[in-house]
């Protein structure tokens, strides 16, 4: 593969023994679960195929002779693993959105669509080294760009070997050879594969590829101050603030999802009150900056797990908004390390 040699590269060994392969599973294993995450837009299903994988490899290591790079071999079960998995299953892809359901004014009123397939975030405590690494000579997409919230929204859209293709390639960096040799066909086929994935994608991105996220600066600092002290002080005012006239706000697993400040602040008007209050905590997913919101309902004292929010900032405002509610959002508070209840200040 086009990758460097990793620390097992050459083993030296026809077959890898446990601790060879402890040592491999540790060094592979958050690229890989990455991987399988942007292939099957699920955190708790990239867990479990990173897994899989792995238990693959083991049985399996008597195909692998040391020659070749590990990282490759690995990559070529998870992917095959990710294919089996998407064809099993009854949606083909994950969504952040309804397809073709336009915006919503006023009130929600769709409710939860539990029939769909929600794109879950993917927590930055798993991506050390890699949101800010150094991307490939033949790579199309930076990695910052590769892990964002629409990014990975897009691809979902890809049919699952487009998807891999493009991954392959653009994201990783394989040949179109490489790629061949693992999910079979021609070079042709991936080639074309390629193109109509990248077609795609043009279509969603009409200046080619994702809005290219700014290392976090001042500015973005104090807009995510001020977007933690408007929840915090239960400020609906001061939060419609802090969102661009163009921002788009969904809400998996909720059907709706709204367009631009005016109808944003809308919609809030009619939820805000339902709680009595509001605390923030800081946290990033997907490369971006996030918030886990905690709430109190009236006449109650615990802090429950409410909402998980996914910035976009953008010129000095929110262009997206992604809160993860109920009954999703407070099922995701684990996978980024928080409990179900915040315990009280000072206790």
């Amino acid at each position: 593969m086009t990758d460097a040699p990793g620390p097992l590269e050459p083993l030296g060994q026809p077959i890898l023994d446990r601790l060879a392969f402890e040592r491999l599973t540790t060094a592979h294993r958050r690229e890989l679960k990455l991987h399988c995450y942007r292939m099957m837009g699920s955190l708790h299903e990239a867990d479990d195929l990173v897994q899989e994988t792995f238990l693959k490899a083991w049985r399996g290591r008597s195909q692998f002779d040391g020659r070749g790079p590990p990282r490759g071999w690995l990559y070529t079960i998870a992917t095959n693993s990710c294919l089996n998995a998407i064809k099993a299953r009854s949606s083909a892809h994950r969504v952040i959105e309804q397809p073709g359901r336009p915006p919503t004014e006023g009130r929600a009123a769709a409710g939860p669509a539990a029939e769909l397939a929600w794109l879950e975030p993917y927590p930055d405590a798993e991506l050390p080294d890699l949101v800010d690494g150094s991307p490939g000579p033949d790579v199309r997409y930076e990695i910052r760009e590769a892990v964002q919230l629409a990014f990975v929204a897009a691809i979902q859209l890809l049919p699952p070997r487009q998807r891999a293709a493009l991954l392959l390639c653009d994201v990783l960096g394989w040949s179109a050879l490489e790629t061949t040799q693992l999910l079979g066909g021609t070079t042709a086929s991936i080639n074309s594969a390629l193109q109509r994935a990248r077609a795609t994608l043009g279509e969603r991105y009409p200046h080619g590829r994702p809005l290219q996220r700014e290392r976090p600066n001042r500015e973005e600092s104090l807009l995510l101050e001020r977007y933690m002290q408007a929840w915090q002080a239960a400020n609906l005012d001061s939060f419609v603030e802090l969102l661009r006239e163009d921002a788009t706000y969904h809400m998996p697993p909720w059907r709706d999802w709204y367009h631009g400040r005016q109808a944003i602040h809308g919609f809030f008007k009619t939820v805000w009150d339902n709680f009595a209050g509001y605390r923030a905590v800081t946290i990033r997913a997907n490369g971006q900056p996030a918030f886990a919101i905690y709430a109190r309902r009236h006449q109650e004292s615990e802090w429950r797990a409410q909402s998980l929010h996914v910035i976009e900032p953008a010129d000095g405002g929110i262009a997206s908004l992604t809160v993860y509610v109920a009954p999703l959002g407070p099922d995701l508070f684990a996978a980024f390390g928080l409990p179900a209840v915040w315990p009280e200040p000072n206790k």
